[in-house]
């Protein structure tokens, strides 16, 4: 027999009842009698009967229009309940009004699903705050397979994140020299590390993920101030920053540091075949010793790596400065013979790849809180940034102009081919023997 009578069974056992229920000495026998012509129970006859009395107003009690109207009534309370538990627990959820991702709309409709809800009355909610999400699309989401782009987009991501951000031993995070960079050189970096031959697009869509876009560089200041007096050299370089190895050409130029103690004025000297920063100097005077003691250290860093600066060789190219026209200088570069070479007064393209190495220092290095994460107080503060960025520079940071990869691994590529042209083949030593 189905769950569910049939209403035109009812109405004939009622029927029957109130025609010849007189004929049975009671109700419960008149319902016995009746229930086995219709094919129910006699109990099934009986409450027919006395529910059939309260309808007609003949009997005390809850009619069935008044019992259909209170089943009403509480199955929406509890859908009410139900939907309210939802809408608390996607509070975080649903932030922002903008749709959230496929993973995340799937994970919330598993964990209301592990709390006893239904799937139709989740999605029903979600679809009253504006995610639009069905019952079947959900279910087609958990038995199909996740796209192919969608599985290494997160593989990327999580590839990016390692990359920018570390956690320190107190537990706090740290942004990483590399989150400086923009989409080609993460994507290089990437490239190099993690995730060989990723491409560009991967890299844009990771990084919008985690509201990333690299730093960008700000207009700079004048600070060549020219001396009436100085000794001026010819340009030499006339714009071409290249060179065929390393110490044949450096380039030279200071920038300026707002500690609270004071300036602080900061000098790099680069070599152009590798880009690297042979050396620098922080002082808080712009006396002639700003740019002797730099020219001092490179000299002597280059001789202790075991490739000394050849006499006649090298190329010290700067800006109009009354620093680097001084006496001073002028006399220590014939001593160590060395070719002094300056640029024009004002003009920042003919000392192009200094003014950019200052501008990278500026705004990778103190302006951010990368290297640095208070204010800068005195000269040591800006001596101890300036050092962990030059480290980065050299020895990590990649560069596009020298094939995505960081100078100091560039002039041991160099050094490295030197040596094995140097080696006679097997070849010419047995001719020798």
């Amino acid at each position: 027999m189905p769950k569910k009578i049939d209403p035109e069974v009812r109405s004939r056992a009622l029927r029957l009842l109130e025609t010849h229920g007189t004929e049975y000495p009671s109700l419960t026998a008149a319902s016995a009698a009746i229930a086995k012509q219709v094919g129910v129970g006699h109990e099934t006859v009986r409450r027919w009967a006395l529910q059939a009395q309260v309808d007609a107003g003949t009997r005390a009690g809850t009619t069935s229009e008044e019992s259909v109207e209170i089943k009403k009534l509480k199955a929406e309370n509890r859908q009410l309940r139900e939907d309210v538990a939802i809408l608390k627990a996607a509070t975080n959820f649903l932030r922002g009004g903008t749709r959230p991702p496929q993973p995340m709309i799937v994970g919330f409709i598993d964990t209301m699903r592990a709390r006893g809800f239904a799937v139709e009355s989740i999605c029903r909610v979600l679809r009253e705050q504006g995610c639009q999400v069905a019952a079947r699309t959900y279910r087609a989401w958990r038995t199909s397979t996740p796209a192919a782009r969608t599985v290494s987009d997160a593989h990327i991501v999580d590839a990016v994140r390692a990359v920018v951000w570390r956690t320190e031993i107190d537990g706090r995070r740290r942004m990483n020299p590399e989150g400086l960079y923009g989409r080609v050189k993460m994507r290089a970096h990437l490239d190099r590390t993690a995730a060989p031959g990723v491409s560009y697009g991967a890299v844009d869509r990771a990084m919008k993920v985690l509201s990333l876009q690299g730093v960008r560089r700000s207009k700079g200041v004048r600070t060549t101030i020219p001396s009436a007096d100085g000794i001026r050299a010819g340009d030499l370089l006339n714009r071409q920053f290249s060179a065929v190895e390393p110490n044949r050409v450096w380039v030279t130029d200071f920038t300026y540091v707002r500690t609270w103690a004071g300036w602080v004025y900061v000098v790099f000297i680069i070599d152009v075949f590798s880009r690297r920063i042979v050396a620098w100097h922080a002082s808080t005077s712009k006396t002639v010793d700003l740019v002797t003691v730099p020219l001092r250290m490179a000299l002597w860093q280059r001789e202790r790596e075991g490739h000394p600066v050849k006499a006649a060789e090298l190329i010290h190219h700067s800006d109009a400065g009354s620093q680097y026209t001084s006496t001073t200088l002028t006399e220590r570069l014939k001593l160590e013979d060395i070719t002094a070479s300056i640029g024009s007064v004002g003009d920042a393209y003919d000392n192009a790849l200094a003014e950019s190495v200052n501008g990278l220092y500026k705004t990778e290095c103190i302006r951010t809180t990368i290297f640095h994460s208070g204010p800068y107080k005195t000269i040591s503060d800006v001596e101890f940034t300036t050092a962990g960025w030059v480290d980065w520079y050299n020895a990590r940071r990649l560069h596009s102009s020298i094939g995505q990869i960081p100078p100091i691994e560039y002039e041991i590529l160099h050094y490295a081919d030197l040596t094995t042209e140097d080696q006679p083949t097997l070849e010419a030593a047995q001719n020798l023997g």
